[in-house]
């Protein structure tokens, strides 16, 4: 039947559709695993990145959270965070968090800190608090930007997040760990695929969300602005 037909065999098989290593548990876990660790860089990097980019500084500190970002290898950072806390959740989410703030704070940064000068000073001329530039003109013409470092973030969160089930966590990084553990192929590639199902839909679902909220054009985006001042 060959290496495919066995896959096939393996998610049509009723037992590995039940129990706590069935794939819904097993997906549920993963799930919840990244949505936490998206819901926690969200509370960290985007205040962060706005609030810097509203003020146009700190343009130095986001190019040097980027590069950490990108030099430190996320597994790495799991294993250091299992050291100093032991095993659990705390090394998990430690390691997704870090792995995906670079992305978020630094598109939240550019995203805000690019809008035209000259709109924000038409709309403080318009009588526009700090506050109400950054609500009205600011966040909406950077929206876009903003979107696409979450984008970026949560799929790197659930693409890494299969790396927690070599620390002892759960998620569909169990079927890999384990499937290893034996040397079963078939459900490493199983649990493999469901992994990068999971990432494509993020990303799709999260582009989707990007394109939506998008501005027709910066003229559209401050002309709403003056409508609602």
């Amino acid at each position: 039947m060959g290496f495919l037909g066995d896959v096939v065999s393996w998610f049509t098989t009723s037992a590995h559709w039940h129990g706590l290593n069935g794939l819904p548990h097993r997906v549920g876990e993963h799930v919840v695993l990244s949505l936490v660790a998206i819901g926690i860089t969200l509370a960290i990097a985007l205040p962060i990145g706005i609030a810097l980019g509203h003020r146009r500084r700190g343009g130095t500190l986001a190019a040097a959270v980027a590069n950490t970002g990108r030099a430190v290898p996320s597994f790495a950072l799991m294993v250091l965070a299992l050291k100093i806390f032991g095993f659990g959740t705390t090394p998990i989410y430690i390691a997704l968090v870090i792995l995906a703030i670079p992305p978020m704070l630094v598109n939240a940064y550019v995203g805000i800190s690019e809008v035209d000068t000259e709109l924000r000073d038409a709309a403080r001329g318009m009588g526009m608090t700090g506050w109400q530039v950054l609500r009205r003109v600011e966040l909406p013409l950077g929206l876009p930007l903003v979107m696409a470092g979450i984008r970026t973030g949560a799929v790197q969160i659930v693409a890494t997040a299969t790396l927690a089930a070599f620390i002892g966590g759960g998620g569909l990084g169990r079927y890999i760990v384990d499937g290893r553990s034996v040397q079963d192929n078939v459900t490493v590639f199983a649990g493999a695929l469901v992994v990068a199902l999971l990432s494509v839909f993020t990303e799709v679902g999260l582009g989707a969300v990007q394109k939506a909220v998008t501005p027709r054009g910066r003229e559209v985006a401050l002309a709403d602005a003056v409508a609602a001042h």
